[in-house]
């Protein structure tokens, strides 16, 4: 009842000064916190004595001009009394939950939840979100979230904060309340994918604010649940959302703290006593180069953008040396990952039929997997791992196809209308550029190791013609002129009219590299 009383008086102050509102929703936090260390039957207890009804409201000042503008948030028309009832009924709506069975789960009512989902909507609004962040919500939003036993209830709360932290000033408060920056880590081990997606998509928007990132980074590090409740996720989750949005949240970490992910990376090669009971128990451990594997198998026809989000995370591994040994692993995961990505650049991108615009379009996918396979080509035994016929020649045959494309789009032909501006336009060249360059050297490895038999194999399957071996020479001379001079040595075996026609077109000597 104490609780009531005091969000009560705030109502009627809404009108008076800032001050006084504040007064008494800080008195309401501190009325929450109470609720919040009661015993496992969750009773609410007061010190107070039991009242009938509420007390009356205060007077309202005599003179008070343009109520309605004084009710309204900022330059909104949204009304602090209305918000005010609003977290009145939010209140409530816990206490009464926590006065019945413990171990049941609660419905949020519909009328509730429409009137909550106003408030997360309102909250992405930068005066409302000023206003929730001045007058406690978030103390309020922390302590309905630890009591809940409403998987809606908490997704809505985490919901609005949210919301909230999308905005630099209040994100910086937000995230300096430590309370809430534990719960939230904690959360990521709900069961509830709605509450999962909105508590990833609040921490992604806090790591991503440069002022309080390394005020999160620490936290994740502190708090070792973290990589095993994502890997959980990614394994085990088949809601494209959440997957996409735990993605981002992975390769943001990676992105910003190498430290971080070498410890998740050591962490999941290194197994502890517990892992290893868990394997005899038949349950498999988990670690994160498998878990983003079987996430982006889950996305690969889903969501290419999920797809590249999963790809970007794989390739930083890729560039610390922990990661490099995990994978390199016989039979482990680089195995499967590279069965798994010649499917996707094989299978999936820049097909025959595709017109060459399409590298713009699949560009960010290309240059991805292909600097995963480059480096797993060359720390992996090739003969053991790599089969010519089933995996390496379709891939030399896409590579080959890619400087193909380009050259043709290079050369004005299949160009895609421009639409962009120009700084648009230098982006995309860069990253373009990226992905020639990634081709070109992968391409160069695998030629070297090339046979005479293999050189011929491609030239039967139509991967190596004319116009796709003159587009590849092009972009690999001069820098990688070892590879083309072994490249023209072996189609002089298998093709001598090819080679003679390369020698023509590029100044290449015959003798092997």
């Amino acid at each position: 009842m104490r609780t009531f009383y005091v969000l009560n008086m705030a109502l009627h102050t809404s009108r008076g000064s800032s001050q006084h509102c504040a007064f008494y929703f800080t008195l309401l936090c501190f009325c929450l916190e109470d609720h919040s260390v009661d015993d496992d039957n969750s009773s609410i207890r007061s010190s107070s004595p039991v009242m009938d009804r509420n007390p009356s409201p205060p007077p309202d000042r005599e003179g008070d001009q343009g109520g309605e503008e004084v009710d309204a948030i900022g330059e909104t028309v949204y009304s602090k009394h209305w918000l005010f009832s609003t977290f009145t009924r939010l209140i409530q709506i816990v206490s009464e939950q926590n006065m019945g069975d413990s171990d049941a789960q609660m419905q949020l009512p519909e009328e509730d939840e429409d009137e909550l989902c106003k408030i997360w909507d309102m909250a992405m609004d930068k005066d409302v979100a000023g206003f929730l962040q001045e007058f406690k919500a978030a103390d309020i939003l922390l302590g309905v979230i630890t009591k809940s036993r409403c998987p809606r209830l908490t997704e809505i709360c985490v919901g609005i904060l949210g919301n909230i932290a999308c905005f630099p000033d209040t994100c910086l408060t937000l995230s300096q309340n430590n309370d809430l920056g534990v719960v939230l880590l904690l959360l990521l081990g709900d069961t509830d994918p709605p509450t999962l997606l909105e508590t990833s998509r609040l921490l992604l928007t806090c790591v991503s604010q440069s002022d309080v990132s390394s005020l999160w980074l620490e936290r994740v590090r502190q708090q070792t649940s973290v990589c095993s409740s994502l890997c959980f996720i990614m394994c085990s989750s088949t809601n494209m959302d959440l997957l996409v949005k735990v993605g981002e949240l992975v390769d943001k970490l990676f992105d910003l703290d190498e430290e971080l992910m070498k410890s998740w990376v050591t962490a999941g090669s290194q197994p502890s006593d517990e892992d290893e009971e868990e394997e005899e128990e038949g349950e498999r451990r988990l670690d994160v180069a498998s878990s983003l594997l079987e996430a982006a198998k889950q996305l690969r026809s889903e969501s290419p953008e999920g797809l590249e989000v999963y790809l970007h995370a794989l390739q930083l591994l890729t560039t610390i040396h922990h990661g490099i040994q995990t994978l390199a692993v016989a039979g482990g995961t680089g195995q499967a990952l590279w069965t798994f990505l010649c499917e996707v650049v094989c299978e999936d991108l820049c097909q025959p039929d595709d017109p060459p615009f399409v590298l713009q379009e699949q560009k960010g996918l290309l240059v991805h997997a292909l600097a995963v396979l480059s480096v797993l080509y060359a720390c992996q035994d090739q003969e053991a791992e790599h089969s010519e016929a089933d995996t390496l020649l379709p891939l030399v045959g896409s590579m080959l196809r890619v400087l193909q494309y380009h050259r043709e789009v290079s050369s004005g032909h299949g160009q895609k209308e421009k639409k962009d501006g120009q700084e648009e336009e230098e982006k995309v060249d860069e990253q373009l550029q990226a992905l020639i360059q990634t081709t070109v050297e992968f391409l160069s490895d695998v030629i070297t190791d090339l046979t005479k038999d293999a050189v011929s194999e491609l030239v039967t399957r139509g991967y190596l013609t004319e116009k796709t071996c003159l587009s590849a020479v092009g972009s690999m001379l001069p820098q990688f002129s070892p590879a083309v001079q072994h490249l023209v040595f072996m189609l002089s075996e298998a093709d001598p009219q090819l080679a003679d026609t390369v020698r023509k077109e590029f100044p290449v000597s015959l003798g092997p590299s």
